[in-house]
């Protein structure tokens, strides 16, 4: 069973590649939702509180806005959260991988920061999610209802398009012209082809 991780900057559309993904029977592992699900941990919440103060709590658990107006800021701080907590999705990845039937020929691993975090070190192959920054930005103001300012801070926490572009094994263009799903079929029948 292949592992493939799938990664894109904010506002790509990799969330709507990994649900067609899903679509065709391929097991999905979402790193970014169980990532926050690690915030209610006691001893992530313990470390986080000693770092950045009780004012990020709110009704007795991490307010997710409070926690990223500090690290979006600050680089530091980013750098500690990431340490944190992707150590625990590593092993959590590695826990759902042994869930799967293996009577599936591969798993995708969707990450905002594949390979931000170096993820991408413990998968087979890449997929990349690409957008142009402005339609990637119009996205993210509509979808979480934040300022350009904010987007703008999230986008420079991530490395820039072409960096991950030389990286990746597979590109999806999600430019609002090319259709996805038959790029999806594409790079679904050569991962298929790969391991036969």
């Amino acid at each position: 069973m292949l592992k493939i991780g799938l990664t894109g900057n904010i506002g790509s559309g990799k969330s709507t590649v990994a649900k067609i993904f899903k679509i065709l029977g391929i097991p999905v592992y979402h790193s970014d939702i169980e990532a926050k699900k690690f915030l209610t941990d006691k001893t992530v919440m313990r470390e986080l509180t000693n770092k950045f103060g009780t004012e990020i709590v709110t009704e007795s658990k991490i307010d997710n806005k409070k926690l990223a107006s500090i690290v979006f800021k600050e680089n530091d701080s980013l750098i500690f959260l990431n340490n944190l907590i992707h150590p625990l999705v590593k092993e959590d990845f590695e826990n759902w991988c042994n869930t799967v039937s293996p009577t599936n020929k591969y798993i995708i691993q969707e990450a905002a920061i594949l390979f931000e975090s170096n993820f991408d070190k413990y998968v087979d192959k890449t997929i990349l999610v690409i957008a142009p920054e402005n339609i990637r930005l119009e996205r993210v103001i509509k979808r979480d209802s934040i300022s350009k300012e904010e987007v703008l801070k999230r986008m420079a926490n991530q490395w820039d398009e072409e960096r991950k572009v030389k990286l990746a094994d597979f590109l999806i263009n999600n430019n609002d012209k090319e259709l996805l799903i038959p790029q999806l079929i594409e790079i679904h029948k050569k991962i298929i082809n790969d391991i036969v």
